[in-house]
């Protein structure tokens, strides 16, 4: 008995995309073994990338004093909120200039203004200390005396977080603005 072969049925042929039909390199052997070549400078930027990244995982151990830095942003943080908020607040409710028929309450009301005009002057001030504490924060040059380069005490930094000089030199500079008025 013959036995019969079957032969299977022509199918149409899918259209393949030319990016497949496409002629490719040859493989180099770094290629083929699934390793690229790299250089001994792309190694070390690797390595020093490695580094980076673990020492960014790392925790930092904080001193207590940076500690009471970081306490110190927030506080300077909250009052420039703060301060910002009551501008905002202040500039919605600037009276009008009103003339008065009694030239007592006339003057009141001028001197209130004015008041309230240097208020927002040295709030204006007091931010721009702000925003110059933080931007010393950032820089890691906070809490260091501007005239003798020491660092400031930590209480007089809670007291007055803006300040640039240690107390002992601002004692000096302000008997120095003593004489001088004299």
């Amino acid at each position: 008995m013959a036995t019969r072969r079957t032969i299977p049925k022509r199918t149409k042929k899918k259209a393949v995309p030319a990016s497949h039909t496409m002629k490719k390199t040859p493989l180099t052997k770094a290629q083929k073994a699934g390793k690229k070549s790299v250089s001994t400078k792309d190694k070390t930027e690797a390595n020093h990338a490695v580094k980076a990244e673990t020492a960014a995982k790392k925790p930092v151990a904080m001193s207590s004093r940076d500690k009471k830095i970081q306490n110190i942003k927030l506080i300077l943080l909250q009052q420039k909120d703060a301060l910002l908020n009551e501008a905002e607040v202040a500039l919605n409710e600037l009276p009008v200039q009103t003339l008065f028929p009694d030239m007592g309450d006339q003057a009141s009301a001028e001197t209130d203004m004015n008041f309230m005009l240097r208020l927002r002057g040295r709030e204006q001030r007091l931010l721009k200390k702000i925003d110059e504490a933080l931007e010393r924060i950032e820089n890691g040059t906070f809490g260091i005396c501007d005239d003798c380069g020491n660092e400031i005490d930590l209480k007089r930094l809670e007291a007055r977080p803006v300040t640039t000089m240690c107390i002992e030199c601002k004692t000096i500079q302000e008997e120095e603005e003593k004489r001088r008025e004299v």
